[in-house]
């Protein structure tokens, strides 16, 4: 090789080697590594009832019974619409605290988010 060819070997490389790692990508976060977890709306009930996580986390509640329900924080803090049978509705929970709920359509049915 010449000294020509090893100067544009050495010039060339670096600029493959940078649009090899474009290609390829680099690692990045996925919505599902973030943290989750349930609340399965069933027989009048959210289950579980009293659900912990860490700041962060998000909950998704599903209405698994025949008739519509809600989802609604008492101090305001998180509110779904009615969701009819299989539909979701999902928060995330960023600050400490606990978090009490109801059913806007049905009071009696309460849970509560405890967030570390």
């Amino acid at each position: 090789m010449t000294k020509r060819n090893v100067w544009i070997a050495s010039a060339v490389m670096p600029v493959l080697i940078a649009m090899l790692l474009l290609l390829v990508g680099s690692p990045s976060v996925k919505a599902n590594d973030q943290p989750s977890a349930e609340v399965k709306i069933d027989n009048f009930v959210f289950g579980p009832q009293t659900v912990t996580v860490s700041a962060g986390t998000t909950i998704t509640w599903t209405n698994s019974d025949d008739i519509p329900h809600t989802a609604v924080s008492t101090d305001g803090v998180f509110k779904s619409k009615v969701m009819d049978t299989d539909e979701k509705f999902s928060y995330t929970f960023t600050k400490a605290g606990t978090y009490p709920y109801y059913c806007s359509i049905h009071p009696k049915m309460t849970g509560t988010v405890v967030v570390k």
